[in-house]
């Protein structure tokens, strides 16, 4: 249950208004933590453009592979929200969301390959409390990424873990979005 409830749409202003019905648009329905961080206006506009440029920014790593550091990311910071959002985000990608069943297990199982397996043992060094981060840990991934993918995989999974405390302390849960797939797909071509 949210702790501070969402600003209604009729309550956002005109440009809150608009902002709402692009991201209904875009996602199926107004997230959450959007409507709630519309309670700060400057938060949420800042929020908004920063989303923005942090979704258009990585190029350096496959974008599954930030999806699935973020994912167990979320799974660890315990944020129901983050992993319904990520699962529906995995699975419109075109991504095997079957297997995030498993991530407890990446370690050994074969449905995970091993550049997604230093990944998420990253998300759990960087997540865990304290952190467990070794230098041993950091020269791995710069040999397997570079160094830009190491940073790159760096923020992505810092910026998760800031966006699933946010959530978690403010009561936002899941919304549905993966098991109502809310977001409109082009429906498929008619076969002759």
């Amino acid at each position: 249950m949210l702790r501070i409830p969402a600003v209604p749409e009729s309550d956002a202003g005109f440009a809150g208004r608009l902002a709402y019905r692009i991201a209904r648009w875009r996602f199926g329905a107004v997230p959450e933590p959007f409507a709630v961080i519309r309670h700060h206006r400057r938060l949420f506009w800042s929020s908004l453009l920063s989303e923005s440029v942090n979704e258009w920014a990585p190029r350096v790593l496959p974008k599954r592979l930030l999806e699935l550091a973020a994912y167990r990311t979320a799974t660890v910071v315990g944020c129901s929200w983050c992993v319904d959002f990520g699962t529906m985000l995995q699975r419109l990608d075109g991504l095997d969301v079957e297997r995030l069943q498993h991530i407890d297990e990446y370690a050994t199982s074969p449905l995970y390959e091993p550049a997604e397996r230093l990944a998420i043992a990253y998300a759990d060094a960087m997540t865990g409390q304290p952190m467990t981060v070794t230098d041993a840990q950091v020269a791995e991934l710069e040999a397997e990424f570079g160094r830009a993918g190491v940073v790159e995989l760096t923020h992505a999974i810092a910026l998760e873990n800031m966006r699933g405390r946010f959530n978690h302390a403010l009561g936002v849960s899941d919304q549905g979005f993966d098991a109502a797939c809310r977001v409109r797909l082009d429906p498929a071509p008619a076969r002759g």
